[in-house]
C-alpha cells in the first residue's frame, strides 16, 4: 500500500462519503455510497459500511489501494 496522502478538512470532522470525493478516489456520491456499502472502505483498518460515519483528523481511510490521512487545518 502506498504512503497516505494528506487531505485537509475545514471542520472538526467530515462524512466518509464526502472525504472520498474530496480526495478524488471516487467520482461522485453514488459511487462513494456503493463502495462503502460493499465493504471496500476501511477507517483505521476497520471496514465501515455507512457513508455518514464521521472521520476526524488523524484517522486513515483506505480504499482501492489508496490511503487517505485526514488532517486538520493548520
Amino acid at each position: 500500500m502506498s504512503e497516505p496522502i494528506d487531505v485537509p478538512i475545514r471542520d472538526e470532522s467530515i462524512r466518509l462519503g464526502q472525504l472520498l470525493k474530496l480526495a478524488g478516489v471516487v467520482q461522485d456520491g453514488a459511487m462513494a455510497r456503493m463502495v462503502i456499502e460493499n465493504g471496500e472502505v476501511t477507517v483505521d483498518g476497520r471496514p465501515v459500511l455507512r457513508r455518514g460515519v464521521q472521520v476526524r483528523p488523524g484517522q486513515v481511510v483506505s480504499y482501492a489501494g489508496e490511503s487517505i490521512r485526514v488532517v486538520g487545518r493548520t
